[in-house]
């Protein structure tokens, strides 16, 4: 064939390929086509390479999984309900597994009763269901900053506007919040108020009182996102604004409190709950039946067994003995191998530690050195829903045991020599 008919045949099939793309993308809905992927799940698939130490991956530590614990539960699942174990369940949950949730939910401070409980398929799912309930296209949320990766997905995918506002170990600007409102009609406000994904941090008691007298001024709903509550090891518990809204304002209509089992027992489990005001329950299980019908029974007799045996709370005095140790083997190996290098926020629980280059480098950067070294993290400007901080940075101590930190900060540090380097010779 001559060499013209050749370019034309590639030519040709070229084109049609780049039609046949356009036409699938225009095939996807508005929002569908503006959805990004996830840079942070996008980025863990590095974690699978072998001799990476992984810092980025907010999950919980697989070898401090209760597995003999899931295992009878996973048993007695089986045995004891065999009839309704591998059947469809109810949309709210299986009452069995939402009276252990209120049980505990009771001891910690929130007033839950079991009807009034709505089992997901993990918080992730949670927070789709509210935003599917309560959000238009248009409408504005209000997101602390930074925040929450995946919570600034839905709210994107359910066309919803995101306004930011600064809340941290010193307080909330609420001077910020105050001319946002002014300005916007804002249906929800998302936080994580206990050890906050990315930061770690608390916000403290008066601000979250504050805070929830802000709500019921504005008529705003606030959405608290709990899944690290039972992982404090360091201060003193403080009031959920679930908790707050009711007992202080005398307010059942203001939060919607969302927790999962995925950082405390399993995440293979995929369950959540969500316990939003009594008056929206049934609208939030039209959204969820509308999803998926309903949560995975198998698991849910599983969560519900292991909640009866009572090992979850022995459990977890392993899991904030481990971690605290984990936190600060992390932040020694910092001090050590990278003094007046990184500003850190200490969390009194959790899985993170927050940073920034006090020298205001590029994290982006210094990831792509820190992977040919075999050490990875999150750069902190994928948690930024306005005008990211780019020499932020997340770092994750769950999965890391102390000598692990060590080793991984070497490698960081050699990864930040090296972009330093390569920025002074550009």
């Amino acid at each position: 064939m001559p060499k013209d008919t050749d370019r034309k045949s590639n030519e040709s099939e070229t084109n049609l390929n780049r039609r046949s793309t356009n036409s699938s993308e225009s095939m996807l809905s508005r929002r569908m086509q503006t959805m990004s992927s996830s840079a942070i799940r996008d980025l863990l698939r590095h974690s699978k390479i072998p001799g990476m130490i992984s810092l980025a991956g907010g999950i919980p530590a697989p070898d401090l999984i209760d597995t003999e614990g899931l295992e009878a539960a996973t048993f007695r699942a089986v045995e004891s309900a065999r009839n309704t174990t591998f059947q469809y369940g109810l949309t709210e949950g299986e009452l069995f597994l939402r009276e252990e949730i209120a049980s505990r939910m009771v001891a910690q401070g929130i007033s839950a009763e079991p009807d009034h409980i709505l089992v997901t398929s993990g918080s992730q799912q949670a927070l789709d269901i509210v935003a599917r309930a309560f959000l238009d296209e248009g409408d504005s949320v209000l997101v602390e900053e930074p925040t929450y990766l995946a919570a600034l997905q839905v709210f994107n995918m359910a066309g919803a506007k995101t306004l930011v506002f600064q809340g941290d170990q010193y307080g909330i600007d609420f001077t910020r919040l105050e001319s946002l409102v002014a300005n916007n009609r804002i249906k929800l406000m998302y936080l994580v108020p206990n050890f906050s994904n990315p930061t770690g941090t608390t916000l403290r008691l008066p601000e979250r009182t504050k805070l929830v007298e802000f709500a019921i001024r504005h008529d705003i709903m606030i959405v608290e996102d709990d899944p690290y509550g039972d992982l404090r090891y360091d201060g003193e518990h403080v009031a959920s604004l679930f908790e707050i809204a009711e007992q202080s304002f005398n307010s059942k209509n203001r939060v919607i409190y969302i927790s999962s089992f995925s950082k405390t027992v399993a995440p293979g489990l995929r369950l959540g709950w969500c316990i939003p005001p009594e008056s929206y329950f049934h609208s939030l299980c039209r959204a969820k039946q509308s999803m998926d019908l309903h949560s995975s029974t198998l698991s849910q007799y599983i969560a519900g067994y292991y909640l009866k045996s009572g090992r979850l709370d022995g459990r977890l005095q392993l899991l904030k003995k481990a971690y605290k140790c984990r936190r600060d083997a992390l932040i020694k190996a910092i001090s050590e191998h990278l003094p007046n290098t990184l500003e850190l926020n200490v969390p009194d629980g959790g899985m993170f530690l927050w940073g920034r280059f006090v020298s205001g480098l590029d994290a982006s950067l210094v990831l792509q050195q820190a992977l040919s070294q075999s050490v990875m993290f999150v750069p902190g400007k994928y948690f930024y829903s306005e005008t990211p901080d780019l020499s932020s940075i997340r770092l994750s101590f769950s999965t890391i045991t102390p000598s692990l930190a060590d080793e991984a900060v070497k490698r960081l540090a050699i990864a930040i020599q090296r972009t330093e380097q390569r920025e002074t010779q550009d």
